[in-house]
């Protein structure tokens, strides 16, 4: 069974030489949905999540809202082991895959078959399992023979198709997606949105970070708002 556990989790992170530089301090200070501080050695630290606690279970669909550098991308990159929290804990069940950050685990030298099977491999898929899904991955993409060319050829649009298409390829128990709508020509948001459709209807859990407040409404049940650190569930 598919389940999220936050316990009073807090995420910091250091801005070394940060502190005698006002400007820069205003601008982080603009910039994230954080607090800072200092510590003992003068260190500028941006608390990103302070003591934050709830629990996703199967069947949840949670839309994230926030303005910019609110702490959406840290909150799913937490979720996904990503980052590791100075205290509190964080227990997940269930197989994850995510979309949170354009050509995140591709090798831009290498061909887009070649990052297929790398994708699918960083997954926890086997190698035979990848190959079994390169149809239908050839299919949604519609890149043709650009799969076969390395991947720093690629626009963002067609980045996006193939990450995309890998991780929704074996319908994870836990998506994690960053904005991924945005992305893309109308055709691919479309089938994206119908593939998206598709997870969603599962019954695993979903979390979406968005500035859209109609593709929140209409893939998430639940939402949380975060601020300052700290998140509230929007009702």
């Amino acid at each position: 069974m598919a389940h999220i556990h936050f316990d009073n989790v807090t995420v910091k992170y250091p801005i070394y030489n940060g502190a005698a530089k006002s400007l820069k301090k205003t601008l982080v200070d603009v910039g994230t949905g954080g607090f800072l501080s200092k510590d003992p050695g003068e260190v500028l630290t941006i608390t990103a999540l302070d003591k934050v606690s709830f629990e996703l279970s199967e069947g949840d669909s949670l839309g994230l809202i926030g303005h910019n550098g609110a702490g959406k991308t840290t909150l799913l990159r937490t979720m996904a082991g990503i980052y590791t929290p100075i205290s509190g804990a964080v227990r997940t069940e269930g197989k994850i895959s995510t979309i949170i950050e354009l050509g995140a685990g591709l090798d831009s030298e290498l061909s887009g078959y070649e990052n297929i099977f790398r994708l699918g491999l960083l997954l926890g898929m086997s190698k035979s399992h990848v190959q079994s899904l390169i149809p239908s991955i050839e299919d949604f993409t519609e890149l043709g023979n650009f799969l076969e060319a390395p991947v720093r050829t690629y626009s963002s649009g067609m980045l996006m198709r193939l990450m995309f298409a890998v991780s929704t390829s074996n319908q994870p128990e836990i998506l994690l997606v960053d904005e991924m709508f945005g992305t893309g020509d109308k055709g691919f948001q479309e089938k994206a949105q119908a593939r998206m459709e598709s997870i969603i209807s599962s019954a695993k859990i979903f979390v979406f970070a968005s500035h859209s407040e109609d593709l929140i409404k209409r893939f998430c049940n639940r939402v949380f708002e975060l601020k300052h650190g700290s998140i509230r569930e929007v009702t």
